[in-house]
């Protein structure tokens, strides 16, 4: 959405927003519209929600729209030739390309430790995240740092920055240089085998595993036989064996260190605080791997 709002706070017009599908949330399924498709529906700006931009319905609408350029951020699509021949397509990608390509680049930044990465604005074309480069800008990544704040900074300058790429479209072309050669690596979408903590690693390790995969995602911890979502930890001195419970405080030994975990989500249930966990918890604290 920041990218949305800096686009309309500019002298550019945004004539049409094409977000996904509405998805069905909650348990009684209700049809919802995307972030951005609600913000746009906010602003007044006419959206369109297709199955596929590079359908022949979506094409004919960016066509009577009369767009002289399409800004796409985290849109989740792939785009064809119909599309990348049609107009200048300017990307907002989550890191500094070449690194991180792909679906998943601030939550595989995050869990593999980094304490700096950051924006490109790209020209896109038929390959993952490989397009000239028109721009970049580093985002610091804190200790206490998960997923959304970062992507929340990171959309914030990269707003800025896509502002900065249709002025100098507009006034005659981009600055395009290409890709560098090394320093290539991959971000692929976050799976269900991202998610389970392995005790084995070390608590810097998984720690950095629960602030990249939150606030939405959720690492998991098998307790006593039930999968549990966890949102927020850090890090310990104690000298832990397996799960404890100590002063209210729930800890889990690691490979290397202690981490206490300080907010869950027991299965079917809101997210809780530790300590509120330990007092409604009646079964035995012990970790199960399935």
């Amino acid at each position: 959405m920041p990218v949305l709002d800096a686009l309309n706070a500019s002298h550019h017009e945004v004539a049409l927003v094409v977000s996904q599908p509405d998805r069905r949330r909650g348990r009684r399924g209700s049809a919802t519209p995307t972030p951005v498709a609600a913000r746009a529906q906010e602003l007044g700006i006419p959206t369109i929600r297709p199955k596929s931009i590079n359908g022949d319905e979506a094409l004919d609408r960016l066509r009577q729209a009369e767009v002289g350029a399409l800004c796409v951020a985290a849109f989740g699509q792939i785009l064809r030739d119909g599309v990348l021949g049609g107009w200048p397509c300017i990307n907002v990608h989550f890191s500094l390309l070449p690194a991180y390509r792909g679906a998943a680049p601030v939550e595989r930044a995050i869990m593999d430790g980094l304490e700096v990465s950051g924006v490109t604005i790209m020209q896109m074309d038929a390959g993952l995240d490989t397009g000239p480069m028109i721009s970049t800008a580093e985002v610091h990544i804190g200790s206490d740092d998960d997923a959304g704040d970062v992507l929340l900074r990171m959309a914030d300058i990269g707003g800025e920055l896509l502002v900065g790429a249709l002025d100098e479209l507009e006034a005659g072309g981009m600055p395009l240089r290409a890709q560098p050669v090394e320093g290539v690596s991959l971000a692929p979408k976050i799976t269900d085998d991202d998610r389970p903590l392995d005790p084995g690693r070390s608590a810097r390790e998984l720690a950095a595993q629960v602030r990249g995969l939150s606030p939405h995602i959720g690492a998991q911890l098998e307790i006593d036989g039930e999968v549990f979502k966890v949102w927020r930890v850090r890090e310990a001195t104690e000298r832990v064996r397996g799960l404890e419970s100590r002063d209210g405080r729930l800890l889990l030994g690691c490979g290397d260190g202690a981490l206490e975990l300080l907010e869950l989500q027991p299965p079917g249930k809101a997210r809780m605080a530790a300590g509120d966990f330990l007092r409604g918890w009646r079964g035995p604290l012990e970790l199960t791997f399935s």
